[in-house]
């Protein structure tokens, strides 16, 4: 069983980077899903696949999987440069401003 240990991507819907500094640890399914006759709903007999692991380094998450026998792959991160302009919105409010803030 190959294990896969990444850091997550931020979320697209907020701009801050919460809960994608660490790392994870993610098993694959081994069954394939199948489809509930009476509701429809995709489901799998393969609970290990429900399993995220998170750590804070990417050496704690191979350390883990050498000690438990996982052969893993590591996916490095994509970089984004940050997203921070310089005196952006606090420049509304800023004691130095050269014009005075209005409506």
């Amino acid at each position: 069983m190959r294990v896969r240990i990444y850091q997550p991507a931020r979320n697209a819907m907020q701009s801050g980077t919460a809960r994608s500094k660490g790392w994870v640890l993610e098993f694959p399914s081994a069954d394939a899903r199948e489809i509930d006759p009476l509701m429809g709903w995709t489901s799998s007999d393969d609970t290990q696949s429900q399993v995220r692991l998170r750590f804070e380094t990417r050496e704690q998450a191979e350390e883990y999987a050498r000690e438990h026998g996982l052969d893993y792959v590591v996916q490095e991160p994509h970089s984004r440069a940050p997203n921070i302009r310089p005196r952006g919105y606090g420049e509304n409010f800023a004691t130095d401003r050269r014009a005075p803030w209005t409506h």
